[in-house]
């Protein structure tokens, strides 16, 4: 079965934010003239080979959340067994975004922590985001973030693995961390980090196989390496059927190509069999 690690259920508000236009206008997409029902994904999934998904929620410096926890819960609770939520908080209330951090997973069943640096404009190393490395860390989830360039319409810092990344596993060094979207074009940087810590993860969320860098390639090919590339779409600015197209251009091992696809991820997100 294959897991995708990053994606999104597109809410009208997160879709149609004016930060997303960029991504909009490469991928040809419009904004939905109404409320898409989950079960639009859940056939998107299907036709691209996908069997579940790590569900995002979206949390920004502004209010409602472009997609809630609450939402994020509803559509767990409709398709048990084809997603699983990531949580994401108001990291301008540290305290607040701890509890309802707690509440997302002992409550809910949430699998993880997302932040998005760009949309905060502050970087993993940021002191508003410690104490909630120190809860990932006690309730055992891993924090994900994004790492590289920003396609969205804002500034691109905050995505550099070196030193925020690797900042932030010097000082929490228990604490797993999974940067999505492969660090590009600090990709050799991202890789850098996850050979320096043993909890540092690096999905591929918002590329396609025949995008991924050659270094990249590389890296899942190595003894250590295959067992830590997550596979991701980013959908639905990527859909799994175009994520998974010329897979078998990248020549990767059965093994590998498991680990990549489905074994990583359920290790890394305590995903039981489904």
């Amino acid at each position: 079965m294959t897991i995708d690690a990053w994606m999104q259920h597109p809410t009208r508000r997160f879709f149609s934010h004016d930060m997303l236009e960029s991504l909009r206008r490469w991928t040809g997409q419009e904004v939905p003239a109404e409320e898409l029902p989950i079960a639009a994904t859940v056939a998107a999934m299907d036709a691209g080979g996908v069997g579940f998904g790590l569900l995002s929620a979206w949390h920004a410096p502004y209010v409602p959340p472009l997609i809630s926890n609450e939402e994020i819960a509803g559509w767990v609770a409709e398709y048990p067994d084809r997603f699983a939520g990531i949580a994401a908080v108001d990291l301008n209330r540290p305290m607040e975004a701890v509890r309802e951090l707690r509440r997302c997973v002992e409550e809910l069943g949430f699998k993880g922590l997302r932040v998005v640096p760009w949309l905060w404009e502050a970087p993993p190393t940021d002191r508003r985001y410690y104490p909630l490395y120190a809860a990932c860390v006690d309730l055992g989830i891993p924090f994900c973030t994004q790492v590289g360039h920003t396609g969205p319409l804002r500034p691109s810092e905050t995505g550099r693995p070196i030193p925020y990344i690797d900042q932030v596993a010097l000082d929490f060094p228990e604490l797993v961390i999974v940067g999505g979207h492969i660090g590009y074009p600090w990709t050799e940087e991202m890789i850098a980090v996850c050979r320096k810590h043993e909890n540092v993860y690096i999905d591929t969320s918002a590329y396609t196989s025949k995008r991924l860098p050659p270094e990249l390639v590389g890296y899942m090919k190595s003894r250590s390496g295959r067992r830590r590339v997550l596979f991701g779409t980013n959908y639905p600015m990527i859909s799994p059927g175009q994520a998974l197209e010329d897979l078998g251009a990248l020549d990767l091992d059965e093994e590998t190509c498991e680990l990549y696809l489905e074994g990583n991820a359920r290790r890394v997100f305590g995903l039981q069999a489904f």
